[in-house]
Protein backbone atom coordinates (compact mmCIF):
# COMPACT_ATOMS: atom_id res chain seq x y z
CA UNK A 1 0.00 0.00 0.00
CA UNK A 2 0.71 3.66 -0.08
CA UNK A 3 2.39 5.01 2.73
CA UNK A 4 2.98 8.47 4.17
CA UNK A 5 4.37 11.28 1.61
CA UNK A 6 7.11 12.93 3.10
CA UNK A 7 8.12 16.86 1.80
CA UNK A 8 11.80 17.33 3.47
CA UNK A 9 14.23 20.12 3.58
CA UNK A 10 17.45 20.99 5.07
CA UNK A 11 16.76 22.81 8.03
CA UNK A 12 18.39 26.40 8.20
CA UNK A 13 18.50 26.53 4.58
CA UNK A 14 18.86 30.04 3.20
CA UNK A 15 18.79 29.06 -0.41
CA UNK A 16 16.26 29.54 -2.10
CA UNK A 17 13.46 27.06 -2.58
CA UNK A 18 13.85 24.56 -5.11
CA UNK A 19 11.83 22.01 -6.95
CA UNK A 20 11.55 19.13 -4.68
CA UNK A 21 12.63 15.73 -5.98
CA UNK A 22 10.30 13.51 -6.51
CA UNK A 23 11.08 9.48 -5.34
CA UNK A 24 9.10 6.11 -5.41
CA UNK A 25 10.75 4.62 -2.47
CA UNK A 26 9.97 0.51 -2.77
CA UNK A 27 10.67 -0.61 0.54
CA UNK A 28 9.18 -2.93 3.23
CA UNK A 29 10.99 -1.29 6.30
CA UNK A 30 9.41 1.25 7.99
CA UNK A 31 12.92 1.70 9.75
CA UNK A 32 14.97 1.61 6.70
CA UNK A 33 12.70 4.15 4.99
CA UNK A 34 12.65 6.92 7.71
CA UNK A 35 16.73 6.20 7.42
CA UNK A 36 16.64 6.96 3.81
CA UNK A 37 13.95 10.23 4.56
CA UNK A 38 16.57 11.23 6.94
CA UNK A 39 19.73 11.07 5.03
CA UNK A 40 18.25 12.51 2.03
CA UNK A 41 17.19 16.08 4.18
CA UNK A 42 21.15 15.89 5.78
CA UNK A 43 22.18 15.93 2.42
CA UNK A 44 20.43 18.81 1.84
CA UNK A 45 18.27 17.45 -0.89
CA UNK A 46 14.83 18.62 -1.15
CA UNK A 47 12.45 15.54 -1.40
CA UNK A 48 9.21 14.44 -1.91
CA UNK A 49 9.18 10.84 -0.89
CA UNK A 50 6.15 7.93 -1.82
CA UNK A 51 6.87 5.25 0.03
CA UNK A 52 5.56 1.39 -1.23
CA UNK A 53 6.31 -1.73 -0.50
CA UNK A 54 4.18 -3.95 -2.65
CA UNK A 55 4.77 -4.39 -6.73
CA UNK A 56 1.38 -4.12 -7.75
CA UNK A 57 1.80 -0.28 -5.39
CA UNK A 58 4.57 0.32 -7.02
CA UNK A 59 2.91 -0.40 -10.70
CA UNK A 60 0.18 1.99 -9.90
CA UNK A 61 2.44 4.76 -8.52
CA UNK A 62 4.36 4.80 -11.62
CA UNK A 63 1.29 5.23 -13.81
CA UNK A 64 -0.43 7.71 -11.69
CA UNK A 65 2.55 10.37 -11.32
CA UNK A 66 6.06 11.14 -12.28
CA UNK A 67 9.05 10.58 -10.50
CA UNK A 68 12.58 11.79 -10.85
CA UNK A 69 14.06 8.65 -9.26
CA UNK A 70 13.18 5.40 -8.36
CA UNK A 71 15.38 4.06 -4.94
CA UNK A 72 14.50 0.00 -4.42
CA UNK A 73 15.57 -2.59 -1.60
CA UNK A 74 16.76 -5.84 -3.42
CA UNK A 75 14.52 -8.43 -2.15
CA UNK A 76 10.58 -7.34 -1.06
CA UNK A 77 7.42 -9.15 -0.31
CA UNK A 78 6.93 -11.74 -3.16
CA UNK A 79 9.15 -9.49 -5.44
CA UNK A 80 12.75 -8.21 -6.30
CA UNK A 81 13.76 -5.51 -7.39
CA UNK A 82 14.68 -6.33 -11.06
CA UNK A 83 10.78 -7.03 -10.75
CA UNK A 84 9.99 -3.45 -10.42
CA UNK A 85 13.28 -2.55 -12.80
CA UNK A 86 11.06 -3.75 -15.55
CA UNK A 87 8.01 -2.18 -14.93
CA UNK A 88 10.23 1.07 -15.04
CA UNK A 89 11.95 0.15 -18.03
CA UNK A 90 9.34 0.00 -20.22
CA UNK A 91 8.60 4.07 -19.38
CA UNK A 92 9.59 6.41 -22.51
CA UNK A 93 12.07 8.69 -20.69
CA UNK A 94 11.95 6.79 -17.67
CA UNK A 95 14.35 7.87 -14.46
CA UNK A 96 17.44 6.81 -12.92
CA UNK A 97 16.84 3.62 -11.15
CA UNK A 98 19.41 3.44 -7.63
CA UNK A 99 19.44 -0.17 -5.44
CA UNK A 100 19.91 0.11 -2.32
CA UNK A 101 20.13 -2.89 -0.19
CA UNK A 102 21.23 -4.78 2.54
CA UNK A 103 21.17 -8.22 1.43
CA UNK A 104 22.97 -8.65 -1.90
CA UNK A 105 26.37 -9.47 -2.42
CA UNK A 106 28.66 -6.67 -4.58
CA UNK A 107 29.24 -9.00 -8.04
CA UNK A 108 25.39 -9.49 -7.37
CA UNK A 109 24.92 -5.91 -7.53
CA UNK A 110 27.26 -5.33 -10.41
CA UNK A 111 25.39 -7.99 -12.02
CA UNK A 112 22.17 -6.27 -11.96
CA UNK A 113 23.60 -2.85 -13.15
CA UNK A 114 23.97 -4.60 -16.54
CA UNK A 115 20.51 -5.17 -16.54
CA UNK A 116 20.60 -0.88 -16.68
CA UNK A 117 19.87 0.34 -13.24
CA UNK A 118 21.76 3.21 -12.60
CA UNK A 119 23.72 2.53 -9.19
CA UNK A 120 23.62 0.54 -5.90
CA UNK A 121 24.24 1.50 -2.60
CA UNK A 122 24.88 -0.87 0.54
CA UNK A 123 22.11 0.32 3.36
CA UNK A 124 25.33 0.32 5.63
CA UNK A 125 27.02 3.16 3.81
CA UNK A 126 22.94 5.11 4.01
CA UNK A 127 25.13 8.38 4.59
CA UNK A 128 26.45 8.37 1.04
CA UNK A 129 22.62 8.44 -0.23
CA UNK A 130 22.88 11.83 -1.39
CA UNK A 131 25.81 11.56 -3.33
CA UNK A 132 24.93 8.41 -5.09
CA UNK A 133 21.25 10.04 -5.39
CA UNK A 134 23.17 13.21 -7.01
CA UNK A 135 25.45 11.31 -8.62
CA UNK A 136 22.86 9.47 -10.58
CA UNK A 137 20.56 12.36 -11.49
CA UNK A 138 23.32 14.01 -12.92
CA UNK A 139 24.10 10.71 -15.68
CA UNK A 140 20.67 10.64 -16.13
CA UNK A 141 20.03 14.23 -17.15
CA UNK A 142 23.47 14.24 -18.73
CA UNK A 143 21.82 11.35 -21.12
CA UNK A 144 18.78 12.97 -21.70
CA UNK A 145 20.96 15.69 -22.86
CA UNK A 146 22.56 13.52 -25.09
CA UNK A 147 19.72 12.11 -26.31
CA UNK A 148 18.12 15.72 -27.12
CA UNK A 149 21.58 16.36 -28.53
CA UNK A 150 21.46 13.69 -30.72
CA UNK A 151 17.95 14.33 -31.98
CA UNK A 152 18.33 17.92 -32.75
CA UNK A 153 21.67 16.63 -34.91
CA UNK A 154 19.39 14.06 -37.05
CA UNK A 155 17.03 16.95 -37.24
CA UNK A 156 19.28 19.07 -38.49
CA UNK A 157 20.71 16.42 -41.07
CA UNK A 158 17.42 15.76 -42.16
CA UNK A 159 16.57 19.78 -42.96
CA UNK A 160 19.91 20.03 -44.63
CA UNK A 161 19.28 16.44 -46.90
CA UNK A 162 15.88 18.29 -47.45
CA UNK A 163 17.65 21.58 -48.65
CA UNK A 164 20.18 19.84 -51.07
CA UNK A 165 17.84 17.77 -52.68
CA UNK A 166 16.08 20.93 -53.53
CA UNK A 167 18.78 23.03 -54.29
CA UNK A 168 19.97 19.83 -56.48
CA UNK A 169 17.27 19.98 -57.84
CA UNK A 170 15.95 23.30 -58.55
CA UNK A 171 19.94 23.57 -59.90
CA UNK A 172 19.25 21.31 -62.70
CA UNK A 173 15.92 22.64 -63.55
CA UNK A 174 17.76 26.16 -64.10
CA UNK A 175 20.42 24.35 -66.53
CA UNK A 176 17.98 22.52 -68.62
CA UNK A 177 15.76 25.71 -68.80
CA UNK A 178 19.13 27.87 -69.46
CA UNK A 179 20.39 24.83 -71.64
CA UNK A 180 16.81 25.45 -73.87
CA UNK A 181 17.22 29.38 -74.41
CA UNK A 182 20.75 28.92 -75.34
CA UNK A 183 19.22 25.78 -78.11
CA UNK A 184 16.15 27.81 -78.99
CA UNK A 185 17.00 31.70 -78.93
CA UNK A 186 20.90 32.21 -79.00
CA UNK A 187 21.86 29.52 -81.14
CA UNK A 188 19.07 30.24 -83.49
CA UNK A 189 20.11 33.41 -83.63
CA UNK A 190 23.73 33.07 -84.30
CA UNK A 191 22.49 30.79 -87.15
CA UNK A 192 20.54 33.16 -89.13
CA UNK A 193 23.58 35.73 -88.46
CA UNK A 194 26.14 32.97 -89.94
CA UNK A 195 23.70 31.88 -92.86
CA UNK A 196 23.70 36.34 -93.61
CA UNK A 197 27.20 36.57 -93.32
CA UNK A 198 28.00 33.19 -95.48
CA UNK A 199 25.48 35.03 -98.03
CA UNK A 200 27.60 38.56 -97.97
CA UNK A 201 31.12 36.25 -97.91
CA UNK A 202 30.12 34.58 -101.08
CA UNK A 203 28.76 37.69 -103.08
CA UNK A 204 30.97 40.60 -102.00
CA UNK A 205 33.60 41.68 -103.97
CA UNK A 206 37.04 41.02 -103.34
CA UNK A 207 38.08 43.17 -101.09
CA UNK A 208 37.86 44.71 -97.41
CA UNK A 209 34.14 43.70 -97.01
CA UNK A 210 34.69 39.99 -98.09
CA UNK A 211 37.63 40.25 -95.20
CA UNK A 212 35.80 41.34 -92.55
CA UNK A 213 32.67 39.07 -93.77
CA UNK A 214 34.70 35.93 -94.00
CA UNK A 215 36.40 37.11 -90.12
CA UNK A 216 33.29 37.65 -89.20
CA UNK A 217 31.82 34.09 -90.10
CA UNK A 218 34.51 32.77 -88.26
CA UNK A 219 34.11 34.41 -85.39
CA UNK A 220 30.39 33.42 -85.69
CA UNK A 221 31.40 29.25 -85.87
CA UNK A 222 33.39 29.97 -82.67
CA UNK A 223 29.99 31.41 -81.08
CA UNK A 224 28.45 28.72 -82.15
CA UNK A 225 30.73 26.10 -80.95
CA UNK A 226 30.87 28.29 -77.45
CA UNK A 227 27.59 28.26 -77.11
CA UNK A 228 26.41 24.21 -78.15
CA UNK A 229 29.87 23.18 -75.33
CA UNK A 230 27.91 25.50 -72.77
CA UNK A 231 24.93 23.99 -73.85
CA UNK A 232 25.72 20.32 -73.36
CA UNK A 233 27.60 20.85 -69.71
CA UNK A 234 24.40 21.85 -68.38
CA UNK A 235 22.46 19.87 -69.72
CA UNK A 236 23.51 17.31 -72.39
CA UNK A 237 20.77 16.59 -74.90
CA UNK A 238 21.86 12.86 -74.89
CA UNK A 239 20.49 12.33 -71.74
CA UNK A 240 17.63 11.82 -73.18
CA UNK A 241 18.82 9.06 -75.34
CA UNK A 242 18.93 7.42 -72.14
CA UNK A 243 22.10 7.00 -69.21
CA UNK A 244 24.62 4.59 -71.13
CA UNK A 245 24.50 6.63 -74.22
CA UNK A 246 25.12 10.29 -72.39
CA UNK A 247 28.13 8.22 -70.80
CA UNK A 248 29.55 7.29 -73.81
CA UNK A 249 29.36 10.59 -74.92
CA UNK A 250 31.02 11.98 -71.74
CA UNK A 251 33.76 9.43 -72.62
CA UNK A 252 34.06 10.33 -75.84
CA UNK A 253 34.18 13.92 -75.51
CA UNK A 254 37.05 13.23 -72.40
CA UNK A 255 39.09 11.23 -74.73
CA UNK A 256 39.28 13.22 -77.66
CA UNK A 257 39.94 16.59 -75.56
CA UNK A 258 42.75 14.62 -73.34
CA UNK A 259 44.01 11.95 -75.72
CA UNK A 260 43.60 9.43 -72.62
CA UNK A 261 41.92 6.16 -74.14
CA UNK A 262 38.40 5.85 -71.77
CA UNK A 263 36.73 2.53 -72.08
CA UNK A 264 32.78 2.31 -71.22
CA UNK A 265 31.40 -0.89 -69.85
CA UNK A 266 27.64 -1.47 -69.19
CA UNK A 267 25.68 -4.13 -68.26
CA UNK A 268 22.81 -3.10 -70.75
CA UNK A 269 22.79 -1.07 -74.05
CA UNK A 270 19.88 0.62 -72.67
CA UNK A 271 18.74 1.53 -68.84
CA UNK A 272 15.27 3.01 -68.28
CA UNK A 273 15.83 4.86 -64.94
CA UNK A 274 14.13 7.46 -63.60
CA UNK A 275 15.46 10.68 -64.61
CA UNK A 276 16.31 12.17 -61.09
CA UNK A 277 18.61 8.81 -61.19
CA UNK A 278 20.59 9.22 -64.40
CA UNK A 279 21.23 12.84 -63.78
CA UNK A 280 23.38 11.95 -60.42
CA UNK A 281 24.89 9.04 -61.85
CA UNK A 282 25.86 11.42 -65.04
CA UNK A 283 27.10 14.27 -63.03
CA UNK A 284 29.39 12.17 -61.14
CA UNK A 285 30.88 10.61 -63.83
CA UNK A 286 31.43 14.35 -65.32
CA UNK A 287 33.03 15.52 -62.20
CA UNK A 288 35.49 12.28 -61.86
CA UNK A 289 36.80 12.49 -65.67
CA UNK A 290 36.65 16.09 -64.98
CA UNK A 291 39.69 15.28 -61.96
CA UNK A 292 41.08 12.85 -64.03
CA UNK A 293 41.44 15.38 -66.47
CA UNK A 294 43.24 17.91 -63.88
CA UNK A 295 45.14 15.84 -61.86
CA UNK A 296 45.43 12.01 -62.37
CA UNK A 297 47.99 12.21 -65.07
CA UNK A 298 46.38 9.04 -65.73
CA UNK A 299 47.00 6.66 -69.28
CA UNK A 300 43.64 4.66 -69.08
CA UNK A 301 40.38 5.58 -67.76
CA UNK A 302 38.02 2.67 -67.10
CA UNK A 303 34.14 3.40 -66.54
CA UNK A 304 31.68 0.48 -65.58
CA UNK A 305 27.81 1.07 -65.40
CA UNK A 306 25.94 -1.62 -63.96
CA UNK A 307 21.99 -1.80 -62.77
CA UNK A 308 22.27 -5.41 -61.74
CA UNK A 309 20.67 -6.95 -57.93
CA UNK A 310 18.66 -3.65 -57.75
CA UNK A 311 21.42 -0.96 -57.62
CA UNK A 312 22.62 1.40 -60.18
CA UNK A 313 26.19 1.51 -59.94
CA UNK A 314 28.58 3.72 -61.88
CA UNK A 315 32.66 3.43 -61.43
CA UNK A 316 35.20 5.60 -63.11
CA UNK A 317 38.62 4.37 -62.14
CA UNK A 318 42.02 5.56 -63.33
CA UNK A 319 45.67 4.69 -63.17
CA UNK A 320 46.91 7.64 -62.35
CA UNK A 321 48.82 9.22 -59.45
CA UNK A 322 46.27 8.81 -56.65
CA UNK A 323 45.06 11.19 -54.53
CA UNK A 324 47.25 12.69 -51.99
CA UNK A 325 46.59 12.40 -48.80
CA UNK A 326 44.23 14.94 -47.03
CA UNK A 327 42.84 15.50 -50.47
CA UNK A 328 39.68 15.05 -49.44
CA UNK A 329 39.48 16.91 -46.61
CA UNK A 330 40.23 20.18 -47.87
CA UNK A 331 38.24 22.95 -46.94
CA UNK A 332 37.81 23.52 -50.50
CA UNK A 333 37.49 19.97 -51.77
CA UNK A 334 34.16 20.37 -52.85
CA UNK A 335 33.90 18.39 -56.11
CA UNK A 336 33.76 15.15 -54.34
CA UNK A 337 32.48 16.00 -51.61
CA UNK A 338 29.09 17.62 -53.61
CA UNK A 339 28.85 13.98 -54.92
CA UNK A 340 28.81 12.59 -52.05
CA UNK A 341 25.81 15.04 -51.09
CA UNK A 342 24.20 14.79 -54.70
CA UNK A 343 23.80 10.91 -54.21
CA UNK A 344 22.22 11.08 -50.94
CA UNK A 345 19.40 12.98 -52.88
CA UNK A 346 18.21 10.00 -54.29
CA UNK A 347 19.70 7.40 -50.93
CA UNK A 348 22.77 6.67 -52.51
CA UNK A 349 25.87 6.73 -51.19
CA UNK A 350 29.48 7.86 -53.00
CA UNK A 351 32.88 5.76 -52.16
CA UNK A 352 36.08 7.44 -52.89
CA UNK A 353 39.08 4.78 -53.00
CA UNK A 354 42.72 5.71 -54.35
CA UNK A 355 46.20 4.66 -53.66
CA UNK A 356 49.49 6.97 -54.30
CA UNK A 357 50.61 5.70 -58.10
CA UNK A 358 47.82 2.97 -58.38
CA UNK A 359 45.14 5.29 -59.56
CA UNK A 360 41.99 6.51 -58.13
CA UNK A 361 38.63 4.99 -58.59
CA UNK A 362 34.87 7.07 -57.55
CA UNK A 363 31.58 4.40 -57.29
CA UNK A 364 28.31 5.88 -56.91
CA UNK A 365 25.88 3.47 -55.89
CA UNK A 366 22.03 3.67 -55.55
CA UNK A 367 19.45 2.03 -55.05
CA UNK A 368 16.70 1.26 -57.65
CA UNK A 369 12.95 0.55 -56.29
CA UNK A 370 9.89 1.02 -58.53
CA UNK A 371 10.77 4.32 -59.05
CA UNK A 372 13.51 4.03 -60.31
CA UNK A 373 13.71 1.20 -62.84
CA UNK A 374 12.19 0.28 -66.10
CA UNK A 375 8.32 -0.35 -66.26
CA UNK A 376 7.63 -4.68 -66.74
CA UNK A 377 6.95 -4.41 -70.12
CA UNK A 378 6.96 -7.84 -72.21
CA UNK A 379 10.68 -7.56 -74.26
CA UNK A 380 11.69 -5.20 -71.46
CA UNK A 381 14.79 -6.85 -69.54
CA UNK A 382 14.41 -4.90 -66.19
Amino acid sequence: MFQNVSHDSAPGDARPPHKPLRILHIEDSAADQALARLSLLRGGLVCEIVAVDLLDDAAAALQSQAFDLILADYHLPGFTALDAWELVRRQPGHPPFVLLSGAIGESAAVDVMREGISDYLLKDHITRLPHVVSHALEVHEARLARRRAAAELAASERRLADLTEHLQTSTERERASIAREIHDDIGGSLTSVKFDVAWIARNAPEGGLREHALAALEMLEHALGASQRIMMNLRPPVLDQGLVAAVQWLAENFERRTGVPTRVRSSRESMDIAPDIQVVAYRTAQEALTNVGKYAQARHVDIDLSDREGFLTLEVTDDGVGLAEGARDKPESFGLRGLGERARTVQGWLDVSSQAGRGTSVIVSIPLDDGGTCPNIPGNEC
